[in-house]
Parts: structure tokens; sequence; C-alpha cells
């Protein structure tokens, strides 16, 4: 559960993070996030080992400590627990929502996929704190097959769920397009490499969070 969302969190992709003194990197870039105000960051690793995963989240936990600091984990709602953080993202071929609340109980934060052409069918009714909307542009830290569907797009969703849905749109967003999706009615951009393939991530965030409060 979170009381409030910011209008910009991070998505820490593991392609982003380097082998070599992995574990230092991790440290720093924490710890520079925490300073730069992440409220909210959700760590995605589609192909490591359970081992890599829990060692990346124990090093970001410690980093970007709660309860002040939420921490999701993409997709594997059975390391919520293990890796200490506050919630899950589940996608399509992962634990489904309700599962995954199940699983995880009502305190903490469960996020899943809202929808792209138009919503999902009975996604209104599952039992998440927000819904990721896209892909807004073409993006290339997250494989997909679906086609980008740009500032109407983030509209037509936005009017599909109503007011009382809190909408994150993912996807190629960059700082200058950042305004327009949130005026399209968006709720939350997620962001992973307009932020993390930049030469200062912790400094990157500190302009999108100037910029957009």
């Amino acid at each position: 559960m979170i009381d409030s969302f910011p209008k910009v969190y991070p998505i820490l992709d593991a392609g982003t993070i380097p082998q070599a003194k992995r574990a230092e990197f991790l440290q720093r870039l924490g710890a520079e996030l925490a300073e730069a105000g992440v409220t909210l960051l959700e760590y995605r690793n589609k192909s490591g080992s359970d081992t890599e995963l829990l060692a990346d989240a124990a090093i970001l936990r410690a980093a970007l400590p709660g309860p002040n600091i939420k921490l999701i984990l993409d997709d594997r709602v059975d390391l919520v627990e293990r890796a200490g953080f506050d919630g899950v993202h589940v996608d399509a071929g992962d634990a489904a929502p309700a599962e995954a609340r199940r699983l995880l109980g009502p305190d903490r934060i469960v996020g899943t996929f809202g929808g792209s052409e138009t919503l999902v069918h009975g996604i209104l009714n599952e039992p998440a704190d927000y819904l990721s909307i896209g892909p807004t542009f073409p993006t290339a830290t997250k494989q997909t097959t679906k086609a980008p569907i740009g500032v109407a797009g983030v509209r037509k969703l936005c009017e599909l769920a109503g007011p009382n849905v809190v909408l994150v749109a993912v996807g190629g967003v960059t700082l200058a397009t950042a305004p327009d999706i949130l005026a399209a009615g968006a709720n939350v951009i997620g962001v992973s490499a307009a932020i993390f393939r930049a030469k200062d991530p912790a400094g990157e965030f500190r302009r999108w969070l100037a910029a957009l409060g």
C-alpha cells in the first residue's frame, strides 16, 4: 500500500547494471538516488538468477531504506518477502494481481499492466494499487510487441479508466515529452532508460523531479 504516488519513479533494469564491481555500483547508485529524493523505485531483472536478484535487492534495500522509500520487485511475487521489498509489479504471464494480493496481503503494493490500445478486460476490478499503460513511445529497455500508443493513447486510456485509478505511463518517455503525458491524464511516469542510461542517474532524476514536481 502507498499513500501517494510521485509524478515520476525510476525503473532500474538489470541490463543497465555493470557486472564489474556490481555491488559497489549499486551501493553508490542507491545512496545517490535516496539523497536525490526517490520515494518509489522498481527493480527489474528478467534473466538473472534468484541469487543475483536477491543480492541486488539486499543492496538496494540497505541503500534505499524504508518506510519512506518504497521498493517494487518486477514479476517475482515469490521473492518480495525475502528481498524485503514493499510490493510487486506483475504482467501477463506472471502471477495474477489477485494472487499477488493474496500472497502479499493488504499492506504491500501490487501493480499490474492495464492496457495499451484499450484497457485489459476486467482490469478495473483487480486488487491493484496502480495500472501501467503503454508503451507510450518506442522503448529499448523492455521487450514488447505492442505498438506505442502516444499521447492520444494515454488520453484514451485515462478516460476509460476514470478518475479513481492510478495510471502509470511507461515506455520511452523523456523529460521533453513527460509534461504532455501528464497533461493527457497519467498520474505517474515510470522511467528507465532516460534516467539510468544518463551519466549521472541521480542528477537526472533531480532534473525530472524539479520539472514535474
